[in-house]
C-alpha cells in the first residue's frame, strides 16, 4: 500500500472489548484500546515521503502483517463513468499500457457496493502499476498520478472509487443532505426507502436465487442468437446511417431476459448509496486531496447542482475529519444537445472554485458530439495534475486557462477581461480531435454571443485585443451580456499561451 507523507496517519480496525492494540511501522508505534462495541484507531506521527518498502504490523491476540509499505502521495479518484472509464479504453492506451510498470505507483481499486447505511469496510486490493493491472483502472486517475509521479518523485496511492450514470446526491451523506434545505427531497427520498427497507432486504435472497436461476436457463435457451441478432444489428444500424436511411428495428427476444431483482437500497442512483458503500468505508485514510469527474447525471436538474455539488465537497470534508483537504474536478467536456442542462452544470461546476483549495480541469475542448466517453483521458489528468500542483503543492505556475473576470460596454461593443492569462491570451485548438468531432478556425475567434436588453442570443464577432477580448455584433448594437461556450458541445478556441483552454462563461454589464 501506500501511505499519506507529512500528515498523522490514521490506523483503525476491531477487537475483542477491551483488547490491547499495537501499530508499527518502522520506528513508529502507536497504541489503542478497544471499546465496548470492539472498535480502535489511533494515529501514527507523521512520517516523511520513503520509496523503501516498510513493514507494518497490528498486534493484538491476534498478529496481521503488512509488507512493502511506501510512503508517499494519496488520491481518491471518484465520480461517474468519465472517472470509470479504464485505461485500455483511452486513445493512446497501446503506447501506454506496455510503459504501466512503476512498482512505486499503487492502485487500489474499490469493488461497486450500495448501501443504505455507512459500512465499515471495501472490498478491494492494493496492485502495483503494470500492464496486467492498469487497463481497467481509471484512466484520469492513472494519467493523474502519473503527472504527480514525474513531477514529485515520490510514491504514488491511487484509490478509484467511482459508479458509471450516478448522481451526486447518492455519493453524499445523510447529515450533508440534512444541512441544506434546497435538498429536503432526497432526504425524503432515503426516508421513504427506509420505511421499506428492512422488508425488502429480508425478500432479497430469495429474489437473487430465482433470478440467478432464470437467467442461467434464459442464457442456455436465447443469449446465444440473440447475441448474434444484435451484432448484426449493429452492423446493419451503422451502414442505415451512413446511407442516412433510417435504422431497423432493435431485435427481441422470443421471451423477455429476466430481469434483477431491485436492490433493497434503491440501487446506485439513490441519495446516500454510494456514501455509505463506497466513501465512508475509506474515512478516515490519510489522504492529501480528492479528483471527481460527474455531473452528467444531475444536467437534469443543473441548477441544484449549485447547492449539491459544493455540499457534497463540504460534505467529505466535514466526515473525514482532514479539514479543508485538495479536492479537484473536471468541468464536463462537451457532448450532445442538451444546450440547457449542461452549460448550468458547467456554470456551477465553475461557481464551486468559490470553495477553499478547489480547482477546475475544463474539458471542454476534447468531447465528441455523439459519444459522452471521450477517449482523451491523458489531457484531463495532466491538467488536474496542474490544478494539484498549485492547489495540493504550493507551486507557481499557470494551472488554469482564462477565467471571466469582468466585462464592460466600450462603444457598441463589450470587453471581456479574464484571470489566469499571465503570457496573454490566443486563438488555440484541442489536444486530440476525436471521431465526430472537427477542428476548429484558427485565424479567428469563435464561440462568443452577446445578448442586449431583449435578452435573445446571437453569435458574435470576437477579437484579441493584450489581454482582453472584445466581442461586438452589428445584430446587437447594444449588448448588455456576453456568454462563451454556452453549449452542450461548445466549439470555442479561446486559450492562454501555456496551452489551456478558457471555460465557458456568462456575464453581464453592470
Amino acid at each position: 500500500m501506500v501511505l499519506q507523507q507529512d500528515m498523522p496517519v490514521p490506523v483503525w480496525g476491531t477487537a475483542d472489548p477491551g483488547e490491547a492494540v499495537t501499530v508499527t511501522l518502522g520506528t513508529h508505534c502507536g497504541k489503542a484500546t478497544a471499546g465496548a462495541d470492539g472498535k480502535w484507531t489511533l494515529k501514527l506521527a507523521p512520517i516523511s515521503a520513503s520509496a523503501q518498502g516498510m513493514q507494518m504490523t497490528v498486534a493484538g491476540k491476534n498478529t496481521v502483517t503488512f509488507q512493502d509499505v511506501l510512503i508517499g502521495e494519496v488520491w481518491v479518484c471518484s465520480g461517474q463513468s468519465n472517472m470509470e472509464f479504464g485505461l485500455g479504453g483511452a486513445h493512446n492506451a497501446d503506447a501506454v499500457i506496455p510503459q504501466a510498470n512503476d512498482p512505486q505507483m499503487r492502485l487500489f481499486h474499490v469493488m461497486n457496493k450500495t448501501a443504505h447505511t455507512p459500512l465499515s469496510d471495501v472490498v478491494g486490493k492494493w496492485e502495483l502499476s503494470a500492464p496486467q493491472t492498469v487497463g481497467n483502472f481509471t484512466a484520469v486517475g492513472y494519467f493523474f498520478g502519473k503527472e504527480l509521479r514525474t513531477k514529485l518523485n515520490r510514491p504514488m496511492g491511487l484509490i478509484e472509487t467511482c459508479w458509471g450514470g450516478t448522481p451526486a446526491e447518492a455519493w453524499t451523506s445523510l447529515d450533508g443532505l440534512k444541512k441544506e434545505p434546497a435538498l429536503a427531497h432526497a432526504v425524503r427520498e432515503w426516508e421513504q426507502i427506509d420505511a421499506g427497507y428492512q422488508k425488502a432486504l429480508a425478500a432479497f435472497p430469495a429474489l437473487s436465487s430465482a433470478y440467478d436461476a432464470a437467467i442461467k436457463d434464459w442464457n442456455a435457451k436465447y443469449r446465444k442468437d440473440f447475441d448474434a441478432a444484435n451484432t448484426q444489428w449493429n452492423q446493419d444500424a451503422t451502414k442505415a446511417r451512413a446511407a442516412h436511411q433510417p435504422e431497423p428495428p432493435r431485435p427481441v427476444p422470443p421471451v423477455a431476459e429476466p430481469q434483477r431483482p431491485q436492490d433493497p437500497t434503491g440501487g446506485p442512483g439513490e441519495p446516500t448509496a454510494l456514501y455509505d458503500g463506497m466513501i465512508a468505508p475509506l474515512q478516515p485514510y490519510a489522504i492529501r486531496g480528492a479528483i471527481w469527474y460527474q455531473g452528467e447525471s444531475n444536467a437534469g436538474r443543473a441548477e441544484e447542482y449549485r447547492t449539491l455539488f459544493p455540499r457534497m465537497i463540504t460534505d467529505w470534508r466535514e466526515t473525514w475529519g482532514e479539514g479543508d483537504f485538495p479536492f479537484l474536478f473536471v468541468q464536463l467536456a462537451g457532448f450532445g444537445n442538451d444546450d440547457v442542462g449542461w452549460p448550468i452544470v458547467r456554470d456551477a461546476q465553475a461557481q464551486t472554485l468559490s470553495l477553499p483549495k478547489t480547482g477546475m480541469a475544463t474539458a471542454v475542448d476534447i468531447g465528441l458530439p455523439e459519444n459522452i466517453h471521450p477517449m482523451d483521458k491523458l489531457d484531463v489528468g495532466k491538467r488536474l495534475a496542474l490544478a494539484a500542483m498549485h492547489v495540493a503543492y504550493d507551486q507557481r505556475l499557470v494551472y488554469s486557462g482564462p477565467v471571466f473576470e469582468s466585462v464592460k460596454r466600450d462603444g457598441s461593443a463589450l470587453d471581456v477581461t479574464f484571470k489566469h492569462v499571465r503570457t496573454g491570451l490566443v486563438i488555440g485548438k484541442s489536444p486530440w480531435i476525436g471521431p465526430g468531432a472537427e477542428a476548429l478556425p484558427m485565424d479567428h475567434l469563435v464561440g462568443f454571443e452577446l445578448a442586449g436588453a431583449d435578452g435573445k442570443w446571437t453569435p458574435a464577432d470576437a477579437k484579441i485585443d493584450a489581454n482582453t477580448v472584445v466581442v461586438s455584433s452589428t445584430a446587437v448594437p447594444s449588448p448588455v451580456e456576453v456568454r462563451y461556450d454556452w453549449k452542450a458541445y461548445p466549439e470555442g478556441n479561446l486559450y492562454n499561451k501555456a496551452g489551456l483552454p478558457a471555460p465557458p462563461f456568462h456575464g453581464k454589464v453592470e
